[in-house]
């Protein structure tokens, strides 16, 4: 059984000298209980097919951890990475089926809607030596209230970034999206959820609205500020802000203190109207093809010390207690990612919505992109 093999934890002996938040060296005793497991279940030499998020793994740049490669020199199990850049375009790849996937990490509005559409296979939380590090508060939450098909991976908010030096400090308000004062200067995002967000939490609406004059009102509201935008982006944003090429736009918080290593010029604020926090977690498609290799694959993310090596080099809040509570994690109590009650603010996650309301709202979007 997995569970027997993996229930001592994986040697990792780490040669560690920090560089930001990556590693110069770092060794792993390739001795070890994941080579042991994947030559037991024959493993060796088969191919895991991951779909995950871009710039969302630890991948060996600037001295970090090279996660794929290291589960691959522990287990011989060849890792086909690939990326995506929206819940929906993750969806579609699913659904159309012309590739078979058998790791995918979705967002939780997401996940609801193949859980709904029996799209994920069930994971056997017992089975994973590692889940035990999840934190209880991310567990049985409104998408997998019975923890049957997922396993927190990241935790992150919705805020805005700028570049003080280009603009100042704005106000703290998604209405500074629509300010004239930075046309062609603002980007928004590139995707209908978060996009129409901005515009729902400024008009005081709720992001699960199931009312459609709601929905259109904030395509109105979008539409209103569609002059002001240099463009709506979703990764492209990190080299427009970086560079100063734009200087202000909505992303996670996470990706923030990335660029913030780019340009200490660049700040962030929470909105003060409220704004989306969301939980991405790992799944295993009903399409998947290597259950046994995704089952290790997954504990393997749950090792404190490849957890802490991703949650450095993606930035986004932790739900593993073992990096969280680690005073040597290089965002241990960042106010960014992990702010105190008092600074908390106003969140609501998406939920998958009736099949009408997303249709009309997916609709609104096409129209708001050719308007």
């Amino acid at each position: 059984m997995f569970k027997k093999i993996l229930c001592i934890t994986l040697g990792v002996m780490l040669t560690i000298s920090l560089c930001g938040c990556g590693y110069e060296h770092f060794d792993i005793n390739l001795e070890s209980e994941y080579t042991e497991f994947a030559k037991e279940k024959g493993l060796v030499g088969t191919e895991l097919n991951v779909y995950n998020w871009g710039e969302y793994i630890s991948d060996g740049s600037e001295g970090c951890m090279d996660v794929n490669r290291e589960f691959e020199r522990l287990t011989g199990i060849k890792v086909n990475y690939t990326t995506f850049e929206s819940n929906e375009t993750m969806y579609s790849q699913l659904k159309n089926g012309g590739v078979s996937y058998d790791i995918v990490i979705p967002s939780d509005y997401m996940i609801a809607r193949l859980i709904s559409e029996d799209m994920l296979s069930k994971i056997d939380t017992s089975s994973l030596s590692n889940y035990k590090y999840i934190d209880k508060k991310y567990k049985g939450l409104f998408f997998d209230k019975k923890e049957q098909y997922t396993v927190p991976y990241n935790v992150g908010m919705v805020g805005i970034i700028y570049n003080s030096a280009l603009i100042g400090e704005p106000q703290h308000s998604w209405n500074a999206l629509w300010d004239e004062k930075y046309r062609n200067m603002s980007l928004n995002f590139n995707n209908p959820r978060d996009g129409f967000m901005t515009a729902q939490k400024l008009l005081g609406y709720s992001v699960n609205s199931t009312n459609k004059d709601e929905w259109n009102a904030a395509c109105e509201k979008m539409k209103q500020g569609k002059d002001v935008l240099q463009s709506y982006v979703m990764d492209e944003i990190y080299g427009k802000l970086e560079t100063g090429e734009a200087a202000i736009g909505p992303y996670y918080a996470g990706d923030y203190l990335v660029m913030l290593d780019v340009n200490p010029d660049l700040r962030f604020f929470y909105p003060k109207e409220g704004t989306n926090i969301f939980i991405d977690s790992v799944c295993i498609p009903k399409c998947v093809k290597n259950y046994d290799a995704a089952l290790a694959y997954i504990n393997f993310l749950l090792e404190p010390d490849i957890a802490l090596a991703n949650a450095e080099y993606i930035g986004y809040a932790s739900p593993h207690t073992a990096v969280v509570n680690n005073p040597d994690y290089c965002y241990y109590q960042n106010e960014i990612l992990y702010p105190k009650d008092e600074d908390m603010p106003d969140v609501e996650y998406y939920h998958d919505l009736p099949e009408d309301v997303r249709m009309h709202y997916e609709n609104l979007w096409l129209d708001l992109k050719l308007y």
